[in-house]
């Protein structure tokens, strides 16, 4: 009779796993449009959620929710149909200079039949807004700006065939539990980070006309359902010259162009932004980055992923890296320069000052607080400012200044930072010139590798060290000083956020890593108890079993 032999080990194992097969796992489910879940969605002492009042049971909302939720799922399993999308009137973006707030701007059709729009490109907020059946909106006639060759357009919601109302009933009407009933069609308010600077109206869903194709050049062109905001009411900076003509906002919400083409799986849930030293860029919608981009991950705020907010290690100034220098930061497309914390503020600023050969002089006009005057026409070499990064990765900002120019040439330059209250600082677009930046949401991570800007071909990208002329000179000559051009402010255009909890960060991370050891954790309970019902093999036990 053949004899078996187990060794000690591959018994234990044996036994631990039938142990583990005998006992049973439970949890309950609960539906997304449960009393229960409703209870802990409705505000105090309320009975809406946080997106609309909530469906009746099996009325046809309340179908209709469940089955769009099935096609979203479905589109999600079936891929996305096309790699990249972009605005039918092409992929580039340009800066206008002073009469637009130094933002960056993209022409967009909207509508059927189209109507064209130059938007600006806000990656701090999340609605599309276009002035609408204005009641207070800024100049429209291209005779106002210095810039332009065609006057702005304002949008019809009853010109275009493709367009309805959204009713205070809608999951995506904020100030719906406000209305009096809930066909109303939905009214919104939006408040942005410059003082006194908002919009007000309706929100409609129409159609945004996008093109496919890898670059400039569309291959097919696409309609993409989204919700708008018609701007009835724009005040502070939009009344100024900043997004007269209206803002994309490209944030993390769910009402952003970025959230309905990913949802309705026409793209990847990715976009990019590219800024070249010419003031035109690219935006292009599902662009996931090349595959040596640098990157690091978004931060949640209060628990939730709502920016784009990034966390910096380390500042550096030159091969200077600095003590203390570590913070928090908003990356926006929507606001024009950059601003870091106070005590952060004032180390960068000194050990700039330290190293820039250079009498420090004010320059009358200009914000900012380290401007220089030197003696040539000639701008002397300034020291770069890196960002540290987790991994050790470095995003470098070769020449963080703004220069001023006169008639006769440079005038000055100054170091293009702001302070700011709190712990939160905020990326601006001046820092971005000269970078493909990726805001891939799928993944939760901002991407960015040195671009020209023109095309997404990864061998036409530009060398980590610029050569010759500097990546971001903003201010041109006649940007500065165009006749009949007016002055604006630098822009800050995306909405107020609030400051992350590092309470909230540690539990997360705390349950992740509980989570992480939990098979390990049930295998050893097994064991453990195994050995002390059982006595320990010895070797005469083994002999015994031979």
């Amino acid at each position: 009779m053949a004899t078996l032999f187990l060794p000690v080990s591959l018994l234990l194992s044996c036994l631990a796993v039938e142990a583990a097969a005998a006992v049973t796992f439970s949890s309950r489910l609960i539906h997304r449009f449960s009393d229960e879940v409703r209870a802990l969605r409705a505000p105090s002492g309320g009975v809406s959620n946080a997106t609309g009042p909530w469906p009746e049971k099996k009325s046809m909302e309340y179908y209709q929710l469940l089955v769009a939720s099935d096609f979203q799922r479905q589109n999600m399993k079936l891929g996305t149909h096309y790699q990249l999308l972009f605005p039918s009137e092409g992929s580039k973006t340009m800066s206008l200079g002073n009469d637009f707030g130094w933002l960056h701007y993209s022409w967009i059709d909207v509508g059927s039949p189209s109507v064209s729009f130059l938007v600006a490109l806000d990656a701090g907020s999340d609605l599309l807004w276009l002035p609408c059946e204005c009641v207070q909106c800024a100049p429209l006639s291209a005779s106002y700006y210095s810039s332009l060759d065609r006057d702005l357009n304002e949008y019809n919601p009853l010109g275009s065939s493709s367009s309805k109302h959204i009713t205070c009933s809608h999951q995506l009407c904020e100030l719906g539990p406000n209305c009096t009933s809930p066909g109303e069609s939905c009214p919104y308010t939006a408040n942005y980070y410059s003082e006194n600077t908002s919009t007000s109206g309706l929100l409609v869903e129409d159609v945004l006309h996008l093109a496919s194709g890898s670059g400039q050049a569309s291959n097919s062109s696409v309609l993409a359902p989204i919700i708008l905001g018609c701007g009835m009411k724009q005040s502070g900076g939009y009344l100024d010259g900043v997004a007269p003509d209206g803002l994309m906002g490209l944030g993390l919400g769910e009402i952003s162009v970025p959230s309905f083409l990913a949802k309705g799986g026409l793209v990847p849930n990715s976009f990019s932004l590219c800024f070249d030293e010419d003031d035109s860029g690219t935006i292009f919608f599902g662009d996931q980055g090349p595959a040596n981009q640098k990157y690091t991950a978004f931060l949640p705020s209060n628990g939730n992923y709502e920016t784009y907010i990034v966390g910096v290690e380390a500042c550096c100034i030159g091969n200077s890296c600095l003590k203390q220098t570590s913070f928090s930061a908003l990356v926006d497309s929507g606001t024009s320069f950059t601003f870091l914390p106070d005590g952060v503020f004032e180390t960068i600023t000194q050990e700039f000052d330290r190293r820039v050969n250079v009498t420090h002089s004010s320059i009358e006009g200009y914000p900012w607080k380290y401007c220089y005057k030197p003696s040539t026409k000639e701008k002397p070499k300034v020291p770069s400012l890196s960002l540290v990064f987790p991994l050790n990765n470095s995003f470098v900002v070769y020449d963080p200044v703004f220069k001023v120019y006169g008639m006769e040439g440079l005038v000055g330059f100054c170091l293009a930072i702001q302070p700011t209250d709190g712990d939160i600082g905020t990326i601006g677009q001046n820092f971005m010139m000269g970078y493909r930046m990726v805001f891939d949401r799928e993944n939760l991570k901002l991407g960015w590798s040195r671009s020209n800007c023109q095309d997404l071909d990864d061998s036409r990208s530009m060398p980590l060290t610029p050569n010759g002329r500097s990546p971001n000179p903003l201010p041109t000559t006649a940007q500065q000083s165009a006749p009949g051009g007016h002055a604006v402010a630098p822009a800050v255009a995306g909405r107020a956020l609030s400051k992350p909890s590092a309470a909230s960060e540690d539990r997360t991370s705390s349950h992740l890593r509980l989570i992480s050891l939990m098979p390990l954790l049930l295998l050893l309970h097994f064991l453990a108890t195994f050995l002390q019902i059982n006595k320990p093999f010895s070797l005469a036990d083994q002999n015994s079993l031979r």
